[in-house]
């Protein structure tokens, strides 16, 4: 099973810009699809967006398009997610997720209970 470890994080204002990392360790192959995902406190998760390793084929909802973009590091193992002109809706904790290997996104997008492997999250909080 994917291990995976989120960072990056933090307390920012409206405007402002994060970007999340997210390192993967213990896999055998690179086609895996890997999304972020986002709760905020009394909500359900939600897909934020995802990318099809070795393939970088990206996919974003509606409320982040054209403000965060997910890419990858083959070599440091590592998925970010770059947040430009933060609001404060985006206030959430985020968390990386992995799909079984050869799992196409368009098959587990926005499912979190498709996904088999989890980071601990890390919170991100917009102030206006």
């Amino acid at each position: 099973q994917v291990q995976l470890v989120e960072s990056g994080g933090g307390s920012v204002q409206a405007g402002g810009s994060l970007r999340l990392s997210c390192v993967a360790s213990g896999y055998r192959y690179n086609n895996y699809c890997m999304a972020w995902f986002r709760q905020a406190p009394g909500k359900e998760r939600e897909g934020v967006a995802d990318i099809y390793l070795g393939h970088a084929i990206t996919y974003y909802a509606g409320s982040v398009k054209g403000r965060f973009a997910i890419s990858q590091d083959g070599a440091k193992n590592t998925v970010y997610l770059q947040m430009n002109n933060l609001r404060t809706e985006d206030t959430a904790m985020y968390y990386c997720a992995a799909a079984r290997p050869f799992t196409q996104c368009g098959v587990v997008r926005g499912i979190p209970s498709s996904y088999d492997s989890w980071g601990q999250g890390t919170q991100v909080t917009v102030s206006s």
